[in-house]
């Protein structure tokens, strides 16, 4: 007997809105109540749409393949950020950078897991702490949410960009930096394309859409991934697409049909699709070896 709560499309909307709109955990538990039929089906469902950092990772942080550590940089305007850098154990020579930005939960034991998959793939990868500058990332989600919603946005941006400009000049790297970000982070790799002119590739899975009107700012490849039932985010998709093409922007968009909001979080049961992820992760390992071999 199959005891699991079912999901509903509906359900997952309600999470979607209340990490991405309301912040407002007791207003999200009562209408999920209303949705399961009762708050101890809410209670029962809630852990299968939130990330679960319990979970494995795809690359165990002490995997001797990798060699990772935690370091600081200079961010924009006298900040000090700090974040996660892994390389493979046994790289020779320089590398092409990535820079991995989190989810707006912050830099969590997921993003670390990512980072540590692009340096099996031959990458430089530093996942950034964007709430470094506010004192970290805390361990409650709802209270990270809360962080980033807070954070000055111009300043964040910038922090981005001389992150970029760090790896560029890094001397592990090639100086061909790219940057693939997820739903919070995706938003800022969208951003980050606009305002840098050192970005060399950036790949944003299901992140908010810029302003159109500054598409024509972005000198790196684009690879942009989108979730088919995403209504929130894909309603940007049209607009941007032909912002980019009027631009002369390299891109590329893909859709993944059926497939949630933060599909590729495998710690989120009830989202995280895995013939999209495998699918998207093997588009954006392929496109960033293309974009920076140097």
């Amino acid at each position: 007997m199959n005891d699991k709560p079912k999901i509903s499309q509906e359900m997952i909307r309600l999470y979607d809105e209340y990490t991405h709109l309301t912040l407002d955990r007791r207003g999200f538990i009562e209408k999920l109540a209303a949705v399961a039929g009762g708050s101890a089906a809410a209670y029962a469902i809630v852990p299968l749409l939130e990330a679960n950092q319990a979970r494995a990772a795809i690359v165990p942080d002490d995997d001797a393949r990798v060699a990772a550590e935690t370091i600081t940089w200079p961010g924009a305007d006298g900040v000090t950020m700090s974040g996660y850098l892994v390389a493979p154990a046994d790289a020779q020579g320089d590398l092409p950078a990535v820079v991995v930005i989190h989810e707006n939960r912050g830099l969590n034991g997921h993003i670390r897991d990512v980072a540590r998959r692009l340096a099996l793939e031959g990458f430089l990868a530093l996942a950034p702490d964007f709430l470094a500058p506010a004192g970290g990332t805390p361990e409650d989600e709802d209270r990270a949410r809360e962080m980033i919603s807070a954070l000055d946005q111009p300043q964040t941006v910038a922090n981005s960009v001389a992150t970029v400009g760090f790896l560029a000049s890094h001397d592990r790297s090639n100086g061909r930096v790219g940057a693939v970000g997820f739903c919070w982070g995706g938003a800022m790799v969208n951003q980050t394309a606009i305002h840098s002119d050192a970005l060399d590739a950036g790949v944003a899975y299901y992140g908010r859409t810029p302003d159109p009107s500054e598409a024509g700012r972005i000198k790196a490849r684009m690879l942009l991934h989108y979730a088919g039932l995403d209504e929130r985010i894909n309603a940007g998709i049209p607009e941007y697409e032909e912002a980019l093409k009027a631009a002369g922007v390299e891109h590329e968009i893909h859709v993944y049909e059926g497939a949630n909001h933060a599909f590729n979080n495998d710690t989120s049961a009830a989202r995280y699709d895995q013939a999209a992820a495998d699918l998207a992760w093997s588009r954006t390992v392929a496109f960033l070896k293309g974009a920076l071999s140097a």
